[in-house]
């Protein structure tokens, strides 16, 4: 018989998960267990009133006490949020619930985890550059707005559909984004991050910054080139140690046929000193995009990718595990239908007369209700879509500037290096010059001056000249192009600070409007609970009236339905639905 709560099937240790059938927050029922990590459970949840379906993230229950993690997740949807990137999940609410259980509230993601693809062996080129550059674009924008990731990894790069297209990079798990600049969260020194994807300096227990993530995405080119790991071992320590001082091998001695430029872009990637690598994802982007121009054309169809290889459109979320508030009208009739026949005169207990008025007083009820909670939705839905459009826009002109700005920077660096190069040349000619003015000198005092010797000086004169001339050239573009660098980063630094005004008020507001939706499906449940109630209370008594039989069979047959579409939606075990944590 219908329940409030659906079953609890087990999780992947053999025991229920007592956590299934919850309802957080007042309005999202937990559904399937679809992933867990080093902080949190991930669900697969579902509106207790309108059909929305989310992913639910909930920090583990051994780690509720630890402060310090629970901070962590608070960045992770601050950070994210911040950043508004197609290719980073989309978070759309984070709190706690009464009894100080942690949230946060994801898009669904149905896809493939990269790790999964990476198991069957190297990308092809193209699919492997497109990937990147995804991952690139969401890295340089995450950038741009101060958050760095610290733990990209093949787990938590999930390619999905979006669009018509297949290889759709979402990013997962921005949980430990920005931690290293708040002392109060991370103790000095502490080394976190995947060991095999973590860069020399996050290995020596320093500062993770966006150079950080540019190498763990030269780890990622490699593997998806070579089909492995550029650096492998079983103990954590040799693989640190590793990390911090063993040269990257080239993709080229895994792979003989690795492509010279997508090689040259991983061993950039993955220098050991954080200034060689690229300036910043702009750089690197402007070299994967000048290398899938001189690739051949990849046959796009209509999905995208042209890859044989690429994982099959995802199914749709399955259908909902109680019923919806939708069809409670349709099972009240079925009991009154039965109640006809068990009672055709209209004698039946009071009890039950009662219970089936509670089916159509609750139904209907609900049915406003949910009306009314769909209101209220689509109201935060549309500040919601507001929000993301300016702060997308924002971050747009942010992505703009800086990239002028690394252009600017870049071009500085290379007249600073001429610069650099003309002032040792300068201090060579000059002191050639003092040279051959001091052998004109001599030679003017002993009267053996010769036209050669005069000619020798003036010339060597001369060359000071031109030294210094370009020296001062350089030295003024450097100037130049240092100066239009800082105007672009006080353009920067002026959105972000207005980004982070607008988010804390429309968090306000969005703050209200879900307190609003709580309210409202805390009362919806209250009704659910007495609707199953009555409909309890009437099966327990009708299941027994030969008259009714055919109708209970077609509840049941109705009910069997439902529980099969479940099973038959189920996620593949090589399919990730919505996002792990780290």
């Amino acid at each position: 018989m219908p329940q409030p709560a659906p079953p609890k099937p087990a999780t992947r240790r053999g025991a229920e998960d007592p956590a299934l059938g919850k309802v957080i927050a007042g309005r999202y029922r937990l559904e399937a267990r679809v992933g867990e990590g080093g902080m949190g459970i991930v669900y697969r949840a579902r509106h207790v009133l309108i059909d929305r379906v989310v992913a639910v993230k909930l920090i583990r229950p051994d780690l509720r006490g630890e402060t310090h993690l629970r901070a962590w997740m608070l960045r992770e949807a601050r950070a994210a949020n911040r950043v508004d990137h197609a290719h980073i999940i989309d978070i759309h609410d984070i709190g706690e619930t009464d009894d100080g259980e942690l949230y946060l509230v994801m898009e669904f993601l149905v896809g493939t985890p990269l790790s999964n693809e990476l198991a069957k062996g190297p990308l092809t080129l193209n699919r492997a550059v497109d990937v990147l550059e995804q991952m690139g674009a969401a890295l340089a924008r995450a950038h741009d707005l101060g958050v760095v990731h610290r733990d990209l990894k093949s787990d938590n790069i999930l390619l999905t559909h979006r669009g018509g297209r297949k290889d759709f990079v979402k990013i997962l798990d921005f949980g430990l984004a920005a931690l290293a600049h708040d002392p109060r969260l991370a103790p000095k020194g502490a080394v976190f991050g995947t060991p095999e994807y973590m860069s020399p300096e996050q290995a020596r227990g320093e500062q993770a910054g966006p150079a950080s993530d540019l190498y763990a995405l030269g780890v990622l080119f490699f593997e998806m080139l070579t089909g492995q790991l550029p650096f492998k071992s079983s103990d954590r320590e040799t693989l640190l140690e590793m990390q911090r001082t063993a040269p990257a091998p080239r993709p080229s001695v895994v792979k003989k046929d690795c492509h010279p430029v997508a090689e040259r872009i991983v061993m950039r990637l993955l220098e050991k000193e954080a200034r060689k690598r690229y300036r910043d994802g702009h750089h690197l982007l402007e070299e994967l995009k000048s290398l899938q121009r001189s690739l051949p054309s990849m046959s796009w169809d209509k999905e995208g990718g042209g890859d044989t290889s690429t994982p099959a459109a995802p199914p749709p979320p399955p259908p909902p595990r109680t019923l919806p508030v939708t069809e409670w009208g349709a099972r009240a009739g079925l009991f009154a239908r039965m109640m006809s026949r068990a009672y055709p005169s209209g004698n039946a207990p009071p009890e039950l007369a009662a219970a089936l008025a509670s089916l159509w007083d609750h139904a209907a009820k609900a049915n406003i209700l949910e009306g009314e909670v769909a209101s209220h939705t689509r109201r935060l839905e549309a500040l919601e879509r507001r929000g993301r459009a300016l702060r997308a826009e924002i971050g747009r002109k942010v992505e703009e500037l800086a990239q002028e700005e690394s252009r600017s920077l870049r071009d500085a660096a290379a007249y600073a290096e001429e610069e650099e190069t003309a002032r040792r040349e300068l201090g060579r000619a000059q002191a050639q010059a003092q040279e051959k003015l001091a052998l004109a000198d001599q030679a003017e005092r002993g009267g053996a001056g010769t036209r050669a010797v005069y000619e020798a000086a003036g010339f060597a004169g001369a060359m000071v000249e031109a030294k210094k001339q370009w020296m001062q050239t350089r030295e003024a573009r450097r100037t130049g192009r240092e100066a239009t660098a800082r105007d672009l980063r006080r353009q920067i630094e002026e959105l972000r600070s207005q980004l982070a005004r607008y988010a804390e008020a429309l968090e306000e507001d969005l703050s209200a409007g879900r307190e609003k939706v709580a309210a409202r499906a805390r009362e919806g449940l209250k009704y659910e609970k007495s609707f199953f109630d009555s409909i309890s209370a009437l099966t327990t008594h009708l299941k027994a009236k030969p008259e009714c039989r055919d109708l209970m069979t077609e509840l049941e047959a109705d009910e069997q339905r439902s529980e099969d579409a479940q099973r038959a939606a189920s996620p593949l075990a090589t399919t990730r639905a919505g996002p792990q944590s780290t």
